[in-house]
């Protein structure tokens, strides 16, 4: 067989395979779908519940059983991922209407993960199993092959409500996400009603009946002006606020307390613990004096930050200080984006329900004339049977004189009565006129007697007349669309009287919290850290009488106002900054916070070269010496900016900060440079060799090395000023080593 080479453009094929990958994530993994609004595992795990028959009429069954048979039956992703869906369709602070009856723990508001799935049990709520698994068995939506062709799944489920936006939906798929706030049922309900009454109906016009989002921790919602204009582009940002109350005190004896009990939907999880570390954070830093406590008392029964309050404190700052600093006030980024007709589309509120609505219509136009074509079924052989008790003693004499049951059945749907023996020729031509269809046939032959009696027969009419009554409405449901309309509103009104519950989430148009800072008295303090990155402010007199001690445990020591803000220069050429305000203050012996808990700065990874307050770098400038030797000075402003972290200076590749020295400008033109190399190399010339350039340039060469010399330590020195170091367990004076120009060699010193 001779070889087969197909020739192509590596990107092309490149191009063609990721978009295959990304429209498999953005469809099959990520994105929910508009009709049902579940994601493909979602759908999966509620369709395995319900082959599983775990209603909610029966016992639980162990979620390893669920995940078991989702993952081998219809989603061959992980257990991990499916398991996880599973367990937020039970977490009804995350889900507007929790889909998943769950036995065991489950997690917590508060972030803590739920048991493994060998612990914990499982079953359909009775919402789910009403509302989004009915009528499965009519023949309502397509089914189509599992992933190995063994068996039929689903490709929607017959969701009778817009569940995308009564539970929302987040996804990240490949280049874009979802992110659908849920609502309310009751509101919801209304909404597609007044649509369905009017079709032309505005976004605007669905807001009367769906006023805004409906969080299930409750919450605020203040910026509901801007929430059409979220609807009609179906992407925007809403401002979340927690329900703060003030509790008077109940004893003269006993403190004032605010009580958070409701917090924004962003907040649930590991973040309600952020929250009370960054109140805690506002005490130690004295941005507020007036909470004297903090403590959590939440409980099953619901969300209880409490904050007691000093004497006379001023609640509407701290509250407002409160949404300011931290996470009490929060945004919810919206992007309705879901699948739609097989593709991904930004969706208004609109849309979703027009969306549904229509496949609402379709689901309903299936199920009736699924229950049609049965009904006429039923027709069809109930006309056969009751024909047949009023010839009945001619069906008898047939099925005596047949020698076979296709004889008989031959003759009741053909008339054939050749292979038959009858007593009369009068019963041979009845017989012979006979015309039942197969399924009459089948009926009457596998009729049993007792149907001959009296009353048996009676009711056999009765039932032909109660079918025939049903096929009338379905007929009529199905050929007039008001009739088909109507019966869609009175099933959406029967789901919100039995699952509709108040609104949980207050919609307002409050004002942006306004905190005036007190004005700090400006005093002097000791910045102190020790060698292990732990650093601390001292108060100035506890410094001085504590001195001696103070130099001999810590590694800096850095006087500073504290209205400052501290740079710290790293020998990967970053600066981190922090606010002496950030830094908690400390008694003598107190061990301090790590700096890198305080800023970006990383004690792992980075070295601390330089720690300087800004005010300092309004008059000084910076000299910077890299391993290579490129040196530069650069202006202390360049280094007054707001960022937390910026790039402090340019670096070639594989090189890093050797020393950065802050200089003194009375002295700058007067001041040499002393680099000293690892190969024991020392150069002494002038600073003023050394230009000045902006912090983002390499600069020029201070020191002439040899391959694989680098600079290990930098010196800035005065004439005359007699300054040392220990080298080699001898003082070496800077004065004594030999004048140079840039760019020299310098000079070997030995023992």
């Amino acid at each position: 067989m001779s070889e087969r080479i197909i020739k192509t453009e590596f990107s092309d094929v490149m191009q063609k395979s990721y978009i295959d990958y990304a429209m498999s994530v953005i469809c099959q993994r990520a994105l929910p779908d508009v009709r049902d609004g579940l994601k493909p595992v979602q759908r999966r795990v509620l369709y395995a519940m319900e082959e599983l028959g775990l209603r909610a009429d029966r016992p639980h069954r162990k979620s390893a059983r669920i995940v078991g048979d989702t993952m081998g039956k219809y989603h061959p992703h992980g257990d991990s991922s499916i398991y996880e869906a599973l367990v937020v369709m039970e977490q009804e602070f995350k889900k507007g209407m929790p889909l998943v009856d769950g036995h065991g723990n489950f997690g917590s508001i508060e972030g803590d993960g739920a048991a493994a799935m060998r612990y914990t049990e499982a079953k359909l709520q009775k919402f789910t199993q009403d509302v989004y698994l009915a009528d499965l068995d009519k023949d309502v939506v397509d089914f189509r092959p599992n992933f190995d062709e063994t068996e039929k799944e689903p490709e929607v489920l017959p969701v009778r409500i817009p569940n995308l936006l009564i539970n929302g939906a987040e996804g990240i798929a490949v280049g874009m996400t979802t992110s659908i706030p849920p609502h309310n049922l009751s509101e919801v309900i209304d909404g597609v009603v007044a649509y369905m009454d009017d079709p032309e109906i505005t976004t605007e016009g669905l807001m009367e009946y769906i006023k805004g989002p409906d969080f299930p921790t409750g919450g605020l919602v203040v910026n509901q002006k801007e929430l059409r204009s979220i609807y009609e582009s179906g992407s925007g940002k809403i401002k979340l606020r927690g329900k703060v109350v003030f509790e008077k005190a109940k004893k003269r004896s006993g403190r004032d307390r605010l009580v958070i009990t409701e917090i924004p939907y962003t907040m649930i999880g590991a973040n309600i613990g952020k929250f009370i570390s960054d109140v805690v954070g506002l005490i130690e830093s004295k941005k507020t004096t007036d909470i004297v406590d903090v403590s959590n008392e939440s409980s099953k029964e619901g969300i209880r930050i409490v904050l007691e309050l000093k004497k006379n404190a001023d609640v509407e700052r701290l509250k407002n200080l409160l949404y300011k600093k931290t996470r009490l006030e929060d945004t919810f980024g919206v992007n309705m984006l879901a699948i739609a007709d097989g593709r991904p589309e930004l969706l208004g509120l609109k849309d979703i329900i027009r969306l549904h609505t229509d496949f609402h219509y379709q689901v309903i136009s299936r199920k009736y004339k699924t229950l049609l074509e049965k009904e006429l079924v039923q027709k069809e052989i109930k006309e056969g049977l009751i024909q047949a008790c009023d010839i009945i003693d001619l069906i008898i004499e047939i099925l005596r004189g047949s020698k076979s049951l296709a004889e008989a059945k031959a003759c009741l749907m053909t008339g054939d009565t050749g292979k038959i023996t009858f007593k009369t020729q009068k019963s041979k031509k009845a017989a012979s006129r006979l015309s039942f269809t197969e399924r009459q046939a089948t009926a009457i032959l596998e009729m049993r007697l007792y149907r001959l009696i009296g009353l048996e027969i009676l009711a056999l009419q009765e039932e032909y007349a109660e079918i025939l009554k049903r096929i009338r409405e379905y007929e009529e449901i199905l050929n007039n669309p008001e009739a088909m309309k109507k019966v869609i509103k009175k099933d959406l009104q029967k789901i919100k009287k039995e699952y509709g519950f108040e609104r949980k989430t207050a919609l307002e148009n409050a004002k942006a919290p306004v905190v005036i800072e007190e004005a700090v008295e400006e005093r002097e303090v000791i910045f102190v850290m020790d060698r292990f990155g732990y650093g601390k402010i001292l108060e100035k007199n506890i410094y001085e009488r504590n001195q001696e001690a103070v130099e001999e445990e810590y590694r800096t020591i850095l006087p500073c106002m504290n209205t400052d803000k501290l740079c710290l220069f790293t020998h990967n050429g970053q600066m981190h900054q922090v606010k002496v305000q950030d830094i908690p203050g400390g008694r003598l012996r107190e061990k301090g916070s790590p700096m890198d808990n305080l800023c970006n700065y990383d004690s792992r990874e980075e070295q601390i070269l330089l720690i300087v307050p800004d005010h300092a770098l309004k008059d000084h400038a910076l000299l910077f010496v890299a391993r290579s030797s490129l040196s530069k000075i650069v202006d202390g402003t360049e280094f007054l900016v707001q960022k937390k972290t910026v790039a402090a200076t340019k670096l070639g590749e594989g090189d890093e900060l050797a020393a950065v020295v802050l200089l003194t400008p009375e002295n700058e033109e007067q001041s040499f440079v002393v680099m000293q190399s690892e190969d024991g190399y020392f150069l002494r010339f002038p600073l003023a060799e050394i230009t000045k350039k902006k912090k983002n340039a390499l600069g020029i060469r201070g020191m002439s090395l040899r391959d694989g010399d680098q600079i290990r330590h930098v010196y800035v020195t005065t004439a005359g000023a007699g300054d040392s170091i220990l080298y080699k367990d001898k003082e070496l004076y800077f004065q004594k080593i030999k004048q140079m120009s840039r760019d020299s060699r310098g000079v070997k010193v030995r023992r």
